[in-house]
C-alpha cells in the first residue's frame, strides 16, 4: 500500500508539473508581438491633415512603448495595445522649435494619440484611425529604404550637443552639406566655407582626417552653425542611418542630423 501510495503521489505531481508547463506555454501573444521592432510611415491621411505634409512616422522598438513625429518633435511613452487600440501614457518630447508649415504638427500629434486611435496591421500596412482621421502607413523599410552612408550627399538640419537639440531658421539658410566618396574622399560644406578631407567608414564608425577648408568670414550665426559642423567632422563619430536621414554623434559629445538631398 505505501508503495502505491507513492506510485500515485508521483504521478499527480508530475501532471501538476505538465499542467503548470501547458499553462506556462499557453500564455497568451502580446498584442503589439507583429509591431515589435519595426517602423511606420504615413502614406495617405484621411481626414484632419498634418500641418505641413507630415509625414507621420511611428516606431515601436521596445514593447509596450511608442515613438513617434509628425515632422518636427520626436514624442515616445508608454502604451497598450489591448483591444485594437493604442492608449498612451504621457508622451515626452524634444523641445525643438518648429518653423513654417510644421508649426502646428506636434499639437495634430499630441490630439491624434490623445483619441486613442484603433489600430490594425495586414502585412506590411499599419491602419490607425480616430473618429476624425485615418492615417494609412507603411513599413518604413518597404516605404523609404536606408540611403547609403557613401556616394548620398546629406544636408544639415538639426545641430546636437550633450544638452540640446537645435533645428533653427540658421541652420536651414546654411543648408551645411557633407559627402563621403566609396574611395573615402570628403566634401562639402559647412554653411559658410567649403571643405575637404579624408574619412574612414567601418560599420557605423567613422574616423575623420584633417580637413581643408576655405577661409572666408561667416556672419555670426552662420559661423555658429560652421563650428558645429567641424566639431561634429573632428576625430571620430557613430553614423547611423534611418530611412534618408543621418545622425552623426561624436566621440567629443557634438552632433548632427542631417537628411538626403
Amino acid at each position: 500500500m505505501r508503495i502505491l501510495r507513492s506510485a500515485a503521489l508521483a504521478i499527480l505531481a508530475v501532471a501538476a508539473l505538465a499542467g503548470c508547463s501547458n499553462s506556462q506555454s499557453a500564455a497568451p501573444e502580446s498584442p503589439q508581438s507583429d509591431l515589435l521592432g519595426r517602423t511606420f510611415v504615413s502614406t495617405t491621411v484621411e481626414g484632419t491633415p498634418i500641418p505641413g505634409g507630415g509625414p507621420l512616422t511611428v516606431e515601436f522598438a521596445e514593447p509596450d512603448r511608442i515613438a513617434a513625429t509628425a515632422g518636427c518633435n520626436r514624442a515616445v511613452g508608454t502604451a497598450d495595445f489591448s483591444n485594437g487600440v493604442i492608449v498612451t501614457g504621457p508622451l515626452a518630447t524634444t523641445m525643438m522649435a518648429c518653423m513654417g508649415d510644421n508649426a502646428d504638427s506636434d499639437q495634430w500629434l499630441a490630439s491624434f494619440f490623445a483619441a486613442q486611435p484603433s489600430w490594425s496591421l495586414e502585412g506590411n500596412t499599419l491602419t490607425l484611425r480616430t473618429d476624425e482621421t485615418t492615417v494609412t502607413l507603411l513599413d518604413r523599410k518597404i516605404a523609404q529604404p536606408d540611403r547609403p552612408l557613401t556616394g548620398t550627399t546629406w544636408v544639415v538640419d538639426t545641430t546636437i550637443t550633450p544638452d540640446a537639440v537645435t533645428s533653427s531658421l540658421a541652420i536651414d539658410n546654411a543648408a551645411a552639406t557633407l559627402q563621403i566618396a566609396d574611395d573615402g574622399t570628403l566634401s562639402g560644406s559647412t554653411g559658410c566655407n567649403s571643405f575637404t578631407g579624408k574619412a574612414g567608414v567601418s560599420g557605423e564608425t567613422i574616423t575623420f582626417g584633417p580637413l581643408a577648408t576655405t577661409r572666408r568670414a561667416c556672419p555670426p550665426d552662420t559661423a555658429e552653425v560652421e563650428q558645429a559642423v567641424l566639431a561634429t567632422l573632428t576625430g571620430t563619430a557613430t553614423a547611423t542611418v534611418e530611412s534618408d536621414r543621418l545622425q552623426l554623434m561624436n566621440t567629443n559629445g557634438s552632433g548632427l542630423g542631417l537628411h538626403a538631398q
